[in-house]
């Protein structure tokens, strides 16, 4: 929208979560608060776009450009208001012709449709259109004042508002659009007159009203406009979250058996008939081809899984994990910045890390590739066809050829032919009888009364 600009305002410092990190970047659903509003912004495509940071929150600009590239961040050193954090703004926007849309950085919910909706109202006759909702509890939010003929006149803060009007659960969002030339016209007009001595962006309806203006309002659904204060309301934003996000997944032709047991990151993609069971937790950065089956307690992140391959249950894909056609991650299974080619089973207890598997090759119980000296990471290599015997460890850097054997128990230290056989096992004995023999000598030890043999 090439007459669009964006305030975001993000200067909380949040104190109730009780947290050094700035309230805005914490996460839901793999996104930190500040990052869905931000991305939702994007699908705006606006002209401009600021971002109001407080003082020593250098994780809100990098984040920020993360979407914005350019965008710049400006820092509201005292906080005096919402009116006195989009005046921070004005340095950036003051020669910007259009609408500015003002959005919060703690309101990850809302969509990008319903803040078309808002800035399409914005006219001529009408140069602000605010966003509201109906509260389920309207304590504590500003109402929206309408007349009778349904025309709105003015939002009242709470802590300001009249016994009849504290009963209107038409409430403020605190996102609103205005024009950008009356925006900075009227900001500085704003005052301090209230219970809380501080300059409310909801008293700019008002002065718009005053000057002779009409004003618009949207609705939406007061799902969308919910905020963060403290960790239970982050905790609600997450299950809506999740709710959208499990919705979307089994519309698009993915079984979830549990639902409510599941949880996805805002960039989960699950394919056609692929069937999540329960207590599947997916990190960001997670692909499922069609028809994969992710069993029962598994733990997903920044892993790629091919068509009809089947992990789990009790497995762990770690950053990197890539997993081709028709692959078999069995339980108690981890898998870290490796490919595993089409048809490789690694079944049941085994880590497998910095690691090439090859077709059709078998991973046994208990195998592992070190992979790590305590300085630096190296490659193992299996090739197809290879099958890995139980409890045996390769010893990056390492290559066993296509077609090779190692057998249960081997370390592998050195580079294994193609279809040849590795083991390294020491001496076996069997001593008959032994068992017999050392208890009772044991006894006779004791019947004599000489000490307990040490260790």
């Amino acid at each position: 929208m090439a007459d669009l600009g964006l305030i975001v305002l993000a200067a909380g410092k949040g104190t109730r979560m009780l947290s050094n990190l700035p309230k805005v970047m914490h996460q839901v659903a793999g996104r930190s608060l500040l990052g869905h509003v931000l991305n939702t912004a994007a699908a705006l495509a606006p002209a401009r776009l600021v971002v109001v940071a407080g003082p020593g929150m250098p994780e809100v600009a990098e984040e920020s450009r993360k979407y914005f590239k350019d965008a710049p961040t400006v820092i509201q050193a005292e906080r005096h208001g919402t009116a006195h954090a989009v005046s921070m703004a004005a340095p950036y926007l003051a020669d910007f012709t259009g609408k500015v849309l003002v959005l919060y950085g703690d309101v990850p919910l809302i969509s990008a449709g319903t803040l078309r909706e808002l800035t399409e109202a914005v006219t001529t006759e009408q140069p602000l259109a605010v966003l509201g909702f109906r509260a389920t509890d309207p304590s504590g939010y500003g109402r929206l004042i309408i007349g009778r003929d349904g025309t709105f006149s003015s939002i009242r803060e709470d802590l300001d508002a009249t016994p009849e009007e504290r009963a209107i659960n038409l409430c403020n969002s605190g996102v609103m659009a205005v024009d950008s030339a009356l925006l900075w016209q009227l900001l500085p007009k704003i005052g301090k007159n209230n219970a809380k001595g501080e300059y409310y962006l909801t008293d700019l309806p008002g002065l718009v009203v005053d000057q002779g203006s009409k004003l618009a309002f949207r609705e939406c659904p007061e799902t969308e406009v919910l905020g963060v204060n403290n960790r239970v309301q982050l905790a609600a934003i997450e299950t809506a979250f999740q709710h959208r996000l499990r919705q979307e997944a089994m519309l698009n032709g993915a079984t979830l058996v549990a639902p409510e047991t599941v949880f996805l990151s805002v960039d989960t993609k699950l394919g056609q008939d692929v069937v999540v069971e329960p207590n599947v937790v997916f990190g960001t950065g997670v692909t499922v081809a069609d028809r994969a089956r992710i069993r029962s307690f598994c733990h997903i992140e920044r892993s790629t899984i091919g068509e009809a391959a089947i992990v789990g249950p009790f497995a762990r894909l770690r950053p990197g994990a890539a997993l081709e056609r028709d692959v078999h991650i069995g339980n108690f299974v981890e898998i870290k910045q490796a490919v595993i080619g089409p048809g490789a089973k690694i079944n049941h207890l085994a880590y497998v890390g910095d690691a090439r598997v090859g077709a059709a090759a078998n991973v046994g119980a208990g195998a592992i590739t070190c992979n790590y000296n305590g300085i630096e990471k190296s490659l193992t290599e299996i090739g197809a066809g290879a099958f890995i015997g139980t409890n045996a460890s390769l010893v990056a850097p390492v290559r066993v050829g296509e077609g090779a054997y190692v057998a249960a128990g081997s370390v592998v230290t050195k580079d294994v032919d193609p279809d040849a056989l590795y083991i390294e096992r020491g001496e076996s004995k069997i001593l008959t009888n032994w068992v017999k023999r050392y208890f009772a000598g044991l006894r006779a030890r004791k019947a004599a009364g000489a000490p307990p043999r040490s260790k």
